[in-house]
C-alpha cells in the first residue's frame, strides 16, 4: 500500500459533514462493513489526508463489495472518483485524497493497528443505520 507516500495533498479541507465522507459511511453500511470508525486528521501536519475510514468485511467478496459500493455511490451522488484503488484479498484501499478508506479483514486490521498508528487523531465509530 505504498499509493500514500507520492499522491497530493489537497489544499482543500473537509469535515464529516462533508457529502463525500457521509457518502462513504452509507456506501459501508449499505453492504454491512462492520466496526466502521473514521479518523479526523486535520490537526495533524503529517498526515496525508483529512480523514481514514477504517471497516471491516469477513470475506474477499465482502471487502471487493464494499469498495465497489464506494466508488459506485460517490460517483452517482458526488460525481467524483477516486484517485487511487489497490484492490487486495486481505485490504483494500480506496483514495479520495482528502478520505482514504481501508477495508480490512479482522486480523488485517489488527495487525496493521491503523487506530493506534494515529491515536492523536479525533475517533469517531459509527454504528450501522446512523
Amino acid at each position: 500500500m505504498n499509493s500514500l507516500k507520492n499522491r497530493p495533498k489537497s489544499p482543500i479541507r473537509i469535515n464529516r459533514d462533508n457529502p463525500l465522507f457521509q457518502t462513504i459511511i452509507k456506501a459501508i453500511q449499505d453492504k454491512n462493513g462492520e466496526r466502521i470508525v473514521s479518523l479526523d486528521l486535520t490537526n495533524i501536519d503529517e498526515a496525508v489526508s483529512d480523514f481514514f475510514i477504517i471497516c471491516e468485511a469477513e470475506s474477499s467478496l465482502q471487502i471487493r463489495a464494499i469498495a465497489m459500493n464506494i466508488e459506485q455511490m460517490v460517483l452517482d451522488n458526488c460525481n467524483e472518483k477516486p484517485y487511487h484503488t489497490e484492490y487486495g484479498e486481505e485490504w483494500t484501499l480506496v483514495d479520495f485524497v482528502n478520505i482514504v478508506v481501508h477495508i480490512f479483514k479482522p486480523e488485517e486490521r489488527k495487525f496493521y493497528d491503523i487506530e493506534n498508528l494515529w491515536m492523536d487523531s479525533g475517533r469517531m465509530e459509527h454504528d450501522a443505520g446512523k
